[in-house]
């Protein structure tokens, strides 16, 4: 039986790149329980969690006390590899990392992981600036499943690979979180699915953040588990959880945080009339949208939100995901934009392989090179769809999926 320690991911790849070719710390940051220790144990020597008690106590003794743990002062052949985990909750982490780097830089190689707090912290800027690269990692997807290599940096997407209909189900069925999806039972992933947010409520959000509301929080997460997809508007969800309009875009923002979910901001340079405002909301964990055609966005927004996040981190690109929309009503679902301008749009669809007027109506207001109506019934076929530029295509998702990260 495959498990989350034996089965391969892209991130084994990518963080194995990063400590052969980089001496700063590697930030690993990504939602609970998406397989950030078991990744980065698997490439280390040494690891101590925060959580466990006489690891915190060697923490606190300092830099030389972690040191003198590891055995920094033997000669090795290579630095060794050492994982500090859900350090982000000690108050001074931030301190204690810049004394160990700074002393002991050429001994070892650090991996660090942690969740929103490490997250935050990377887009913030901070005194650790230049001793950290960091790495979002994300649930199995159709391309991680296919290929678990580095994308070549003159030709970021793939060449397409076929995914057998097993994996594919169970990734649709199951979600891309790594322990679901290997035990593959459908009794399990619910209990899975239902803990999984119960701690995400109940420990990490009341732990790290003052939200003491936490019933009508939970109230505020229920309906947005149905409009995964959806255009917010914060002053109807207000209503309806009886708080202020700016505490719902609050609470939003930290149920992003802790990556329960994503906003996707409306792209309008280029585009007559287009919204600027309205943000499109998405769950992280697409399993948990009940509407089938919402489950379908969700599933292919997850993909490419994936993909824009690697190549960024990867040093590929200025990558950003966002949605195309105007004032008369026409939309496309995702534009992804590289180097600030728009590279491809796509529409999601489960089964209906009729061409979107929109896309090609985008495509001519966005300049967008590429334009894909990405079909999710439609059977894998063995063709490149990025040979085709200046016109709108449909393609499998089968297909298109296996050629992202």
């Amino acid at each position: 039986m495959v498990t989350m320690e034996t089965r391969r991911r892209i991130y084994d790849t990518i963080l194995g790149d990063h400590l052969a070719r980089h001496r700063q710390m590697a930030f690993v940051c990504g939602p609970r329980q998406v397989g950030k220790t078991t990744t980065c144990r698997g490439l280390s020597s040494h690891y101590l969690n925060w959580d466990n008690d006489d690891d915190r106590r060697v923490i606190l003794g300092g830099p030389g006390a972690v040191a003198a743990r590891f055995g920094l002062e033997r000669l090795a052949e290579s630095p060794p590899v050492a994982v500090f985990d859900e350090l982000h909750k000690f108050r001074r982490w931030k301190g204690f990392l810049k004394g160990f780097y700074d002393t002991y830089a050429g001994e070892v190689k650090a991996l660090v992981t942690g969740s929103s707090r490490l997250d935050l912290f990377r887009r913030s800027g901070d005194s650790l600036m230049g001793r950290y690269l960091s790495y979002r990692m994300h649930p199995f997807t159709i391309g991680e499943l296919a290929e678990q290599s580095l994308p070549e940096p003159d030709r970021i997407i793939r060449q397409p690979r076929r995914v057998s209909d097993e994996e594919f189900d169970a990734l649709w069925t199951h979600g891309g979180f790594p322990e679901p999806f290997l035990k593959r039972d459908m009794r399990f992933t619910r209990r899975w699915s239902g803990l999984r947010q119960q701690q995400l409520l109940r420990e990490d959000l009341r732990d790290l953040t003052r939200i003491q509301e936490l019933g009508q929080l939970e109230t505020l997460v229920a309906i947005l588990r149905e409009r995964s997809g959806d255009q917010l508007n914060y002053s109807s969800l207000a209503k309806q959880v009886q708080v202020s309009a700016d505490t719902v875009r609050r609470w939003i923002t930290a149920l992003c945080g802790f990556h329960l979910g994503f906003l996707l901001r409306p792209w309008f340079k280029n585009v007559s009339r287009s919204l600027r405002k309205e943000p499109k909301w998405f769950l992280r964990d697409w399993l948990n949208a009940e509407d089938e055609g919402k489950r379908v966005e969700t599933f292919i927004g997850c993909h490419l939100l994936k993909a824009v996040d690697g190549w960024s981190d990867l040093g590929l690109g200025d990558f950003q995901l966002g949605y195309l929309r105007d004032k008369a009503k026409r939309e496309v679902d995702f534009v992804v934009v590289r180097d600030r301008k728009p590279w491809m749009l796509v529409e999601a669809k489960k089964g209906d392989d009729r061409l979107a007027p929109s896309l090609s109506y985008f495509q001519e207001q966005t300049g967008a090179p590429f334009a894909f109506q990405v079909v999710l019934d439609m059977e894998y076929v063995q063709a490149d769809c990025f040979v085709r530029r200046g016109r709108p295509a449909v393609v499998p998702a089968r297909t298109f999926l296996s050629q992202l990260l």
